[in-house]
């Protein structure tokens, strides 16, 4: 398509981006005004390279690209972001010790004779706030006590904020509840409406198919289609994803399910997590759903030691032995493991190659002396690349060149290398494509057999219906209620997780006072 279509708001014309390898070969992609553009593909296909050096953030090897008619070359992402072209990245570009207020202006704070006015400023983030559905959030709240899914919508507000002609959207929903899901939906059609042109990246291909009227999938570094969405069903993407079929089942293999190797009691911790108690057997996977807020992630970090209960005791083996957890250390020595949701913050060294990260966990089994062995810790890494099919150039690539899955990957890897009975996943699969997510659950199948206990947190439903063998629901701290497989239904599962918000809300209404006649 020509780059003088007047429609056209954005081209880029044999893009290419080497590191180590080439990531990226000759990208030719037009962007219309005011359309969605899905763009999909598997992790390390070069999805968030292509769209950071639209957004300014990455240079590109080769080629060029046009604006509006105009050459276009960002050096910096505010120099994009002042001509109009927003990103709103996987990883959150959020200062967690300021307020909303203050992340969301954090450039143009409003003044009144050199000082901040705190009145147009809370003003004006309450409005930015009511575009994405933020209107319960206090301005004034710090980021940093916000979880990921309100701190994603945040981001999405901050970019809309000011003049937009091209919003980038990297996995916009992966931490939204189903509600914040359809708010952001509805602030894409308002966009559309406006003129501002979307290129929105994700794995969930239901999603494209509601919201993008075309999509481009790429493979390998390569542009493999650019056609009307409505051309293709989920299947046919999968197959130009992956360059193979896959099927929506997951073969577990034969497993044992054995005794407690898990037990957990009267876990709390103030309002977040209130008196779970549950177990977990051997050999055993078991699903942890629940709406955004609901404690999923607070009730993974109290069996870790990342946070203190307030009562409640872990246990562990059959006759349960209660263990004393009072940090991640005691919960390793225990052969207990945690894999973050939040690889960034928590799970990686992101500066560091790959085979450092991997020996993090490791260094016993690598150092001596004080000194690690450079050749024992490429070897340790080269295995887990090989078994976990992580797309890099070698253990020496830093992990900061990985695609967001293949991030993910080196985490779990790390703990592979371990010898833990149990081990807690939070979103394992978050920016993980479909491809991807098949090997993930392949991998959890195996670890199954060999007799470790999984916990697995995730905001997909229909991920923990696939490989569960039980699923337990929390609504508003509390564990509702758990299902075995072939017991369940999604319905059911959706009604529990919101089960304990209603019950909660009518304990307020009855517990407020009321008006006298």
């Amino acid at each position: 398509m020509s780059v003088r279509d007047p429609n056209a708001v954005l081209s880029v014309s044999g893009i290419g981006k080497t590191y180590a390898q080439p990531v990226l070969t000759g990208i030719n992609l037009t962007l219309m005004r005011g359309e969605v553009l899905a763009l999909t593909g598997e992790n390390g296909a070069g999805k968030s390279t292509l769209s950071k050096i639209i957004g300014g953030l990455v240079a590109p090897t080769t080629g060029h690209m046009q604006f509006q008619g105009q050459e276009y070359r960002p050096g910096s992402r505010t120099q994009a972001e002042d001509l109009g072209i927003r990103m709103v990245m996987q990883e959150l570009n959020l200062l967690p010790t300021l307020s909303v207020a203050e992340n969301l202006f954090l450039d143009n704070l409003p003044s009144n004779g050199g000082w901040i006015s705190r009145k147009q400023l809370r003003q004006a983030a309450i409005e930015a706030m009511a575009q994405v559905g933020l209107d319960a959030i206090d301005p004034d709240t710090l980021v940093g006590e916000l979880g990921i899914g309100h701190q994603q919508m945040v981001e999405i507000a901050r970019n809309l904020i000011g003049d937009c002609h091209v919003l980038i959207l990297d996995e916009p929903t992966a931490m939204l509840t189903a509600r914040e899901v359809e708010m952001l939906f509805e602030q894409i059609t308002r966009l559309q409406a406006r003129g501002v042109s979307i290129i929105y990246i994700s794995h969930r291909l239901e999603e494209l198919a509601r919201v993008a009227q075309r999509i481009a999938v790429l493979r390998d570094g390569n542009l493999v289609c650019v056609e009307p969405m409505a051309n293709y069903n989920s299947e046919q993407l999968v197959t130009l994803m992956v360059g193979r079929e896959l099927g929506e089942h997951i073969d577990m293999g034969p497993r044992t399910i054995g005794a407690p190797a898990l037990t957990v009691k009267g876990l709390s911790r103030s309002d977040k997590v209130r008196d779970v108690s549950f177990e977990v057997r051997a050999g055993e996977i078991f699903g942890i759903s629940g709406l955004i807020g609901a404690g999923r992630t607070e009730l993974l970090r109290l069996i870790f030691g990342a946070d203190i209960a307030d009562s409640g005791t872990v246990a562990l083996g059959s006759p349960a032995q209660v263990v004393s957890i009072r940090s991640p250390v005691d919960a390793v020595s225990h052969g207990i493991a945690l894999i973050t949701e939040d690889r960034k913050g928590e799970g990686l060294l992101l500066t560091q190659s790959i085979g450092a990260n991997i020996a993090l966990g490791n260094m016993p089994r690598i150092s001596s002396g004080g000194f690690v062995n450079n050749g024992d810790e490429a070897s340790l890494a080269q295995r887990q690349i090989d078994a976990m099919h992580i797309r890099s150039s070698g253990p020496a690539q830093r992990v900061s060149e990985l695609s967001g899955g293949n991030q993910q990957k080196v985490v779990i890897g790390r703990w592979l290398e371990r010898e833990c009975s149990v081990l807690l996943f939070d979103e394992p699969t978050r920016g993980i494509d479909v491809g991807a997510k098949f090997d993930i659950y392949a991998l959890l199948g195996e670890l199954t057999r060999q007799g470790k206990a999984l916990v697995v947190v995730s905001s997909d439903l229909r991920e923990l219906m696939l490989i569960c063998d039980r699923i337990g629901v929390l609504s508003a701290g509390r564990l509702i209620d758990t299902f075995e497989r072939d017991s369940w239904t999604q319905d059911e599962l959706l009604a529990a997780a919101f089960a304990g918000y209603q019950k909660r809300d009518a304990l307020l209404n009855e517990a407020a006072p009321r008006d006298l006649p």
